[in-house]
């Protein structure tokens, strides 16, 4: 495979850095991705050279600052292959995007005895926003299951989708299992039903090409720092239909077409949800990431991805005695693990003192650890930057910690 990946890791001087005497290598990507110097560059010249308010000033910098902003929004527009750059919400992140949509959607369209299907495997950001709407209107919860090897159990879909259903929440990719969703054919099933998918793509974003359209789902969510971008900045892709009918998440400025005491009437799209001075910064950031990932190739990512995947699974298991969690055989870069009995937590922290960033814990997914039966796991996850010769010093550590026990 011709992938240049020693050129990408110079884009990222925090990666040439030891930490412990160690050379560092970050896994823990599913997380947190690094950002590129032209991330970093961006933000900064737009901080120390352009900063300003933006729709509501009529001086030089203002404009410039609208202008990169609403570019922003077209670059997102054509990654996600949106219809219009209306269906484009800027948020603080997935989480938010979910609960605008919860929120909004909810006090829209659900009502008592109304129903709405999440997965066993989702982050907890795209569960417990929907018992919130439940609890507010009374409504029912459903759950479909995953097997043991992590792959959804979609044959169940049919069964549990009734004429009270009023939508569907399920991740694209599973930010501890690395399964793929068949979100396509999730999709179709719930339309023939004339239910909406709200799809999560937080973890899917930065490995596989999204195309919303062909996909057809109603909503799309994901955040900046998933994507090599800054945090605090997310997408909510929407179809017009729905964002038309919901009522307005938050009120305030830019959100409003005129105000009085008596009466306020709402601004239109995208605005009518971007309540207040939005994080222009970050979005600005948020186009220059995407743009670098373009310029490299999602398919080509993707792919070098997998290999590392593919590389890291096979030495793993080399080591005996060790339960990976999740193996379907579509998958992104995320490998969740137990090793002997020692808790996630001494791992980590051991593996942090030989220079290796992993994520432990419950991974903000207590159903997955449940169904499981464990109480934490330890998750390592690839990005463009990553190299087999990283996974080879991972291995040597885990080794080397099997030794401590």
């Amino acid at each position: 495979m011709s992938y240049d990946y020693q050129n990408i890791r110079k884009d990222f001087p925090i990666l040439d850095q030891q930490v412990n005497n160690r050379p560092w290598v970050y896994f823990d990507n599913a997380a947190t991705a690094q950002r590129p110097l032209a991330v970093v560059e961006k933000i900064q010249e737009f901080s120390l050279r352009t900063n300003s308010n933006i729709h509501r000033g009529t001086h030089f910098h203002a404009i410039k600052t609208t202008e990169a902003f609403e570019n922003s929004r077209d670059i997102v527009r054509n990654f996600l292959h949106a219809k219009e750059r209306e269906e484009v919400i800027f948020t603080h992140g997935t989480t938010e995007s979910i609960n605008l949509v919860a929120r909004s959607f909810s006090e829209a369209f659900l009502r008592e005895g109304d129903e709405i299907i999440v997965t066993e495997m989702e982050h907890h950001a795209n569960i417990v926003p929907w018992q919130m709407a439940c609890e507010r209107h009374r409504a029912i919860l459903k759950v479909i299951p995953f097997a043991d090897n992590g792959e959804l159990q979609t044959d169940l879909l049919e069964t549990l989708i009734s004429d009270r259903t009023r939508i569907i929440a399920v991740a694209q990719v599973s930010n501890t299992l690395g399964t793929v969703n068949p979100v396509k054919e999730i999709i179709r099933i719930a339309h023939r039903h004339n239910v909406p998918v709200l799809v999560d793509g937080a973890q899917s974003v930065p490995h596989i090409t999204v195309d919303v359209q062909d996909l057809d789902c109603d909503f799309f969510v994901f955040s900046g720092h998933k994507v090599y971008g800054p945090t605090g900045i997310g997408v909510l892709y929407g179809k017009r239909r729905w964002l038309d009918a919901m009522p307005p998440f938050l009120g305030g400025g830019e959100m409003i077409d005129r105000v009085t005491f008596e009466k306020t009437t709402y601004n239109e799209l995208p605005h009518k949800f971007e309540a207040g001075t939005p994080h222009y910064v970050g979005a600005i950031g948020l186009g220059a990431a995407i743009q670098y990932l373009q310029n490299i190739g999602i398919k080509e990512i993707g792919a070098y991805e997998h290999s590392l995947l593919t590389f890291a699974t096979d030495r793993l298991k080399e080591l005996g005695n060790l339960r990976i969690f999740g193996e379907s055989p579509s998958k992104t870069g995320v490998i969740c693990f137990q090793l002997d009995q020692i808790h996630p937590f001494d791992l980590g922290t051991l593996l942090d003192q030989l220079g290796i960033a992993v994520r432990t814990g419950r991974l903000c997914a207590d159903p997955v650890m449940d169904h499981y039966g464990v109480t934490a796991m330890t998750r390592a996850s690839f990005a463009c930057y990553n190299t087999t010769e990283e996974i080879d010093l991972f291995i040597k550590a885990l080794l080397r910690i099997r030794t401590m026990f």
